[in-house]
């Protein structure tokens, strides 16, 4: 591995590894949902009947979706040493996601009272599942946008674009529905699940990711390996279907 590849991929894993906490929810109902049932339309993108540019959306609007490609692209860009969300169809994994119990927000109590100032260990404290998250928070931010550049984010440059994220970040933007900083938070919790999930799910195309940051996937076993320290892992990542990249 050269010397200028390892501090991508030691960035990745750091981001990976760091969730917000009022993200954590996300990344756990996801997980449930995937373990208890894949959607049914998840291993079309594994079997490369998918791609960024025919799919049809099946929860966002046209408007939505592109907010949603712009905004991965940011979180997760393609360089020279590996692929970026929108090569690994990270759109595609969240617009599935939205369609699941996990979107409707089944997988928690959602009923009041409601208290969103309370500590998380008090558990998820907001009347908003994660589909009106995203509609309510893709709206606001392109009123945001439009009020402070007079435009949409998909129209902003590049430049602004990641302005306008680092703001939704750091919560700066007040939104009437839901805090800035919790639709961010679940935007780039979503990522990274698509990015590392395994291609079944929608998200991950030709194991990108996983090539991304060396991880082999779902191989039976590693017992060649176990007593070799120090030598490089020399087969690509396998898939829960077998798939080889």
């Amino acid at each position: 591995m050269s010397q200028e590849k390892e501090p991508r991929r030691r960035f990745l894993r750091q981001m990976f590894a760091i969730v917000p906490v009022s993200g954590l929810a996300t990344g756990v109902a996801l997980t449930q949902t995937a373990c208890s049932k894949p959607p049914q339309t998840g291993s079309a993108n594994e079997l490369g009947a998918t791609s960024l540019g025919l799919y049809e959306p099946t929860y966002f609007t046209k408007e939505e979706y592109t907010f949603i490609e712009a905004a991965v692209d940011h979180l997760i860009p393609s360089d020279k040493f590996g692929a970026g969300a929108l090569e690994c169809d990270v759109p595609v994994f969240i617009d599935r996601q939205m369609e699941t119990p996990y979107g409707h927000g089944k997988l928690w109590y959602m009923q009041g009272p409601f208290h969103p100032d309370e500590s998380p260990d008090m558990g998820y404290q907001m009347n908003l599942n994660p589909r009106q998250i995203y509609r309510h928070g893709v709206a606001e931010t392109n009123t945001y946008c439009v009020k402070h550049h007079d435009k949409v984010f998909v129209d902003l440059s590049k430049g602004l674009q990641v302005e306008v994220l680092k703001a939704l970040d750091a919560g700066t933007p007040q939104f009437e529905s839901l805090p800035s900083r919790t639709f961010f938070s679940y935007l780039l919790a979503n990522t990274k699940e698509a990015y590392l999930a395994d291609p079944i799910y929608g998200g991950n195309k030709n194991m990108g990711g996983w090539k991304m940051i060396g991880f082999p996937g779902a191989r039976a076993d590693f017992i060649d390996w176990i007593d070799k320290p120090n030598v490089n892992y020399p087969y690509g990542p396998v898939s829960i279907s077998g798939m080889r990249g």
